[in-house]
């Protein structure tokens, strides 16, 4: 089939004509050497989804790649942190089921959750476990975080994202972070909790890239 101009979703470099993304993710591999935790925020039908999983691509030599869409997750699953740590553990064992480096008992915990459910503290656990046995740096993408707005239990998963991301030497965490959305993740909280506004940056890292 003839390559063709795609508007509605993924691009792909073998059906679609597309321009190169070499040099942006050259520079997104940059932020990730340096241990970032960042966003990509733009509107609809910018890219954001097609670099993603470009991204995915360039990575995963060097790299175990996580790359989940929170489009899987329903407004349900961000009920209560049990919930929502059973519905993370489940697509988190469901895109590395396919990375042979990934496998082990560490994931095999983290499975587990997804039946049971847990505390995010006992699933930042396991996660924690996770990345310190893997035998490469674990990176993790998520797309479509706006399905998480206005949400008491996402910001709490912010949070403990942030206790790791700090506390890195002592408690093995993600080499990198990436969320992409519309809206830049930074104002969530503002939604949720408009109080908290005076510490507007208090759930997440710092974030380089915008």
């Amino acid at each position: 089939m003839a390559k063709y101009f795609n508007v509605i979703g993924v691009c792909r470099p073998s059906e679609h004509y597309m321009v190169s993304l070499d040099g942006r993710l050259a520079e997104i591999r940059k932020m990730i050497d340096r241990k970032y935790y960042f966003v990509i925020n733009r509107g609809r039908q910018y890219g954001k989804t097609t670099t993603l999983a470009a991204l995915k691509d360039f990575l995963q030599e060097d790299f175990i790649v996580a790359s989940l869409d929170f489009q899987f997750l329903s407004q349900a699953d961000f009920e209560t942190e049990w919930i929502f740590s059973a519905a993370f553990a489940r697509r988190f064992a469901a895109v590395l089921r396919r990375v042979p480096e990934a496998a082990g008992e560490a994931l095999d915990r983290i499975k587990k959750y997804g039946d049971e459910g847990c505390a995010l503290s006992v699933l930042f656990e396991r996660l924690s476990e996770f990345c310190a046995s893997a035998p490469k740096p674990v990176v993790l993408l998520i797309d479509e975080v706006d399905s998480a707005s206005n949400n008491q239990v996402f910001l709490d998963f912010l949070a403990l994202l942030r206790g790791y991301y700090l506390q890195r030497e002592d408690f093995p965490t993600f080499q990198s972070v990436i969320l992409a959305g519309v809206y830049d993740i930074r104002n969530l909280k503002q939604k949720v909790r408009p109080d908290l506004e005076h510490k507007h940056n208090s759930a997440y890292p710092p974030l380089p890239c915008q």
